[in-house]
């Protein structure tokens, strides 16, 4: 059976920090690229970051990041643990949103085929 637990969301002030993981089981994680997104109250899904599979990984494609949270945002993978991480710095309250680990196989701008069921950050002012 295929999982992803999100864990590490929270409460914390503007301009803190948070480390997200998402511990995967029942694929093999070298195949599938791993992303985050997450669901603000009233607003649509959005893509945050996202890093490829191990076996096609290289030092210039293997993390992607939405705009806005380049330079605040970095995602990593513990391939030992299946596991990957966000940490999240200078957090803002336009932050606050339930966040979401997927996985796919295709690539990280298809369609991802599974889901964790999030885990909640929210930021105050």
């Amino acid at each position: 059976e295929v999982q992803l637990v999100e864990s590490g969301g929270g409460l914390v002030q503007a301009g803190g920090s948070l480390r997200l993981s998402c511990a995967t089981s029942g694929f093999t994680f070298d195949d599938y690229y791993i992303g985050w997104f997450r669901q603000a109250p009233g607003k649509e899904r959005e893509g945050v970051s996202c890093i490829s599979s191990s076996r096609v990984r290289s030092s210039r494609f293997s993390t992607y990041y939405a705009e806005s949270v380049k330079g605040r945002f970095t995602i990593s993978s513990d391939n030992a643990k299946n596991t990957v991480y966000l940490q999240m710095n200078s957090l803002e309250p336009e932050d606050t949103a339930v966040y979401y680990c997927a996985a796919t196989r295709s690539s990280c701008f298809t369609q991802f085929d599974y889901w964790g069921q999030g885990t909640q950050v929210t930021v105050s002012s």
